[in-house]
């Protein structure tokens, strides 16, 4: 036993045994066990949160005790509470009074640490605790409570690449998809923020908002207080803990880019999305979506089309194909029992597997993949390029799923992009940038935060090869009549969706020039080399420089 606590229990007994001599000694020699020890075993029983244990101390029942020790977890968010026992002094034959020193881990503010004391009597013959709202804190009484007040700092901003501010509401309507906005806190929000959070706080609601909530709202300025029995007088401050502000979150956007692309598909009679990344760092430059409500620049899940093929043509570059390799083209194709055949039904016989990219030749690429590839190779270049990669942008985003071909007919409709393959735009961005780069780099919009995934390097050979099959879709391909700028690489898509004999088609483009990578789809837009082609063209003519 420490030394201290030896002087107090043997002065408690020192001066009950004078009491004792002066008429006494009824209570001390017919009274089983000690003051001490009631109060330590309380006290051992309040840090462990066990409530009939600490019941069995009391002199009898105790009106109000279970909601006075429940009030520092439900008003305060205390997580654990730690009690240690002071000095048990006497204050007559059967009364004593025990000091303690309480520490209550408060979520999300802090340790808070008082004193405060037990009040002790001789019934039948045990020491009890004489139980008042006091024992919990010596400012409660039977008609006060505890209570959190709490004071937030001025949120703080959600800035693009350059520092602007763009929560303001002013940045466009895809921009403010990205950002989310700020809501009324609900009881269901308070339960998974914290206690520092009351309803009807200002919370984020969507987007960054939501996502980095804690970071941009900072932390509140908190104190403890007593409060009449409405609990909504403050009658006492008991302690208080200061707050910080809330830090910036800084995304990637380029204003300049953004501008581009929203002035790109902004006319465009169908829904159409665009985003651009830079391929050097995997940063997200624009993204905007021509109609509002879902977010199809990162939530979509399109077939691909022929956007794919340029993942077809990396597995098939790496197997010892070349741009000059003597490939056919013809009029329909069968693989595994799927009939397959091309665009308008187009045919250009004997030709270099370039200009079978250039041209987007359905009936080359099937049966090259189901030589060549399989699945599992396909599968694996595809990983290295995007897909099936779990994404970490700082907003709700979907991952492109390329799901293990049943068969040869599923694995040759995979090698241009239909069966069962989804992806976003986003996503398609990134299949370009990493052919820009020579590395697919997970797509970030904060670039603060940390990747899930590393970057992915693509097998050296191939990425000079792919660059010239991208430029001569741009130069003599699908796309040569969109009116792209020179520098422009890229690869068409037409992806058909639906059922019946005749099926629609999302239109796609993606490419890349200097350090910007893009993808641009036009839901239900038909072919990809008119319609989404062009609006690239647009995107790329309005950048600065």
């Amino acid at each position: 036993m420490p030394r201290g606590r030896t002087i107090a229990i043997t002065s408690a007994v020192t001066v009950l045994a004078v009491g004792a001599a002066a008429g006494g000694a009824y209570y001390v020699l017919h009274t089983r066990g000690s003051a001490e020890q009631t109060a330590s075993h309380f006290a051992a029983a309040w840090s462990r949160g066990d409530l009939a244990a600490m019941k069995a101390d009391l002199t009898g029942p105790a009106p109000g005790f279970d909601a006075a020790y429940a009030e520092p977890v439900r008003q305060l968010g205390a997580e654990k509470v730690a009690i240690r026992l002071g000095t048990v002094t006497p204050a007559g034959d059967d009364r004593a009074k025990a000091a303690y020193t309480a520490t209550m881990t408060l979520k999300d503010v802090g340790a808070w640490t008082y004193t405060g004391s037990l009040d002790l009597v001789v019934k039948d013959h045990h020491w009890k605790v004489a139980w008042t709202p006091a024992a919990v804190h010596p400012a409660l009484t039977a008609g006060s409570h505890l209570a959190l007040k709490t004071t937030w700092p001025q949120r703080a901003a959600i800035e693009d690449a350059s520092g602007g501010r763009i929560d303001t509401g002013e940045a466009g309507g895809s921009v403010q998809q990205l950002v989310g906005y700020l809501d009324k806190a609900t009881a269901k929000d308070v339960t998974r923020l914290g206690s520092a959070y009351r309803p009807s706080d200002p919370v984020g609601r969507g987007g960054l908002q939501e996502t980095f909530q804690k970071r941009l709202a900072g932390t509140p300025t908190s104190a403890i207080v007593v409060t009449d029995a409405s609990g909504k007088k403050s009658l006492r401050t008991l302690q208080t803990f200061e707050g910080s502000p809330g830090s910036p979150v800084r995304t990637s956007l380029d204003p300049a880019v953004q501008r581009a692309a929203v002035e790109a598909v902004r006319d465009l009679s169908k829904p159409a999305s665009l985003v651009a990344v830079r391929p050097s760092t995997g940063e997200i430059l624009a993204v905007v979506n021509n109609r509002g409500g879902f977010n199809r620049a990162l939530d979509g899940r399109y077939p691909p089309g022929s956007t794919f093929k340029t993942i077809t043509a990396a597995g098939l570059l790496a197997e010892g194909l070349t741009p000059d390799s003597k490939v056919t083209c013809p009029k329909t194709a069968n693989v595994g029992g799927l009939s397959i055949r091309n665009s308008d039904h187009e045919a250009f016989g004997s030709l270099s597997f370039l200009d079978s990219y250039a041209h987007s030749c359905n009936t080359t690429f099937a049966p090259l993949a189901a030589q060549h590839l399989g699945g599992g190779k396909l599968r694996e270049i595809a990983t290295k390029m995007g897909f099936n990669q779990p994404l970490s942008i700082g907003v709700p985003a979907a991952k492109a799923s390329l799901p293990e071909p049943a068969g040869d007919a599923e694995l040759a409709a995979e090698s241009f992009g239909q069966a069962r393959i989804t992806a976003s735009p986003l996503v398609i961005a990134t299949v370009a940038a990493a052919v820009a780069d020579g590395t697919w780099r997970p797509p970030t919009l904060v670039p603060s935060i940390k990747q899930k995934v590393q970057p992915q390097p693509l097998p050296e050979t191939v990425v000079p090869q792919l660059r010239s099959m991208m430029a001569a879709v741009v130069t003599k391909g699908t796309a040569a009549r969109a009116g792209l700028p020179k520098g422009t690489a890229g690869k068409t898509g037409t992806a058909e969706f639906g059922t019946g004999p005749e099926l629609d088609s999302h239109a796609w483009f993606m490419g890349y020039r200097g350090d910007v990578a893009f993808a641009v789809v036009v839901e239900g837009g038909g072919m990809g080399g008119k319609v989404a082609a062009p609006a690239a063209a647009r995107f790329l003519r309005a950048l600065p420089g």
